[in-house]
């Protein structure tokens, strides 16, 4: 199962293994060239796929397009829940045994959530022109969004705290001038599809803005 990193089938099922989960993001090519404008790309010209398959996700001719905009799923699903759509997608966060989900397009509209999942207190920031969210470990901080600065629409760079302190954004943690102060870590979250969601974790919570 990709979504728990657990075998279901097979005989590796037998045996007490889980996978590490490590952070990961879905952007837009120009939102990462932006931030690494010196990475390297495969050529798309593979001889399996034509280009027509790489089209954006929102091009008809794109590959799955007809799946993800339908409310079909490829197999049976039993344990449905309709506080969402079949195929909303969702930020995914677990920590011990609590699992929370986040609505993507309710995180790319707020930018900023602080929240607690179990006993973990989190941040989790996003940007407004894709899904790329990352979450971090906030410990006692409440975050914001830097005040009467043009953050713009992309992934946001530096945070503010309660206290006024300025924190920085980078790929692996949050972090201020202070050295004496510990880095807040990010942490390992998953992009799905409600249903999949649920239907691996039917004790979420779900995530709801004021």
């Amino acid at each position: 199962s990709s979504l728990i990193g657990e075998p279901v089938i097979g005989e590796l099922a037998q045996r007490d293994l889980k996978l590490d989960f490590f952070p990961v993001e879905l952007t837009t090519w120009e939102e990462w060239l932006g931030e690494h404008p010196d990475t390297k790309v495969l050529s798309r010209e593979t001889g399996y796929y034509s280009l027509k398959f790489y089209e954006p996700e929102t091009d008809s001719d794109s590959i799955y397009y007809d799946y993800r905009v339908s409310a079909e799923t490829m197999f049976p699903v039993w344990d449905r829940d309709d506080r969402l759509d079949t195929k909303e997608e969702v930020l995914g966060f677990s920590s011990d045994d609590s699992h929370k989900a986040y609505p993507v397009v309710t995180l790319r509209e707020l930018r900023v959530v602080n929240d607690t999942v179990g006993k973990q207190n989190i941040v989790i920031i996003s940007s407004r022109n894709s899904s790329k969210v990352r979450v971090y470990e906030s410990e006692n901080h409440v975050f914001d969004l830097m005040p009467d600065a043009e953050v713009g629409d992309d992934f946001p760079t530096t945070l503010i705290d309660q206290m006024g302190i300025q924190w920085t954004v980078t790929q692996d943690a949050l972090f201020m001038a202070n050295e004496e102060h510990p880095d807040l870590s990010r942490l390992p979250s998953r992009l799905s599809f409600w249903f999949g969601w649920f239907a691996i974790h039917p004790d979420t919570d779900l995530f709801e803005s004021e």
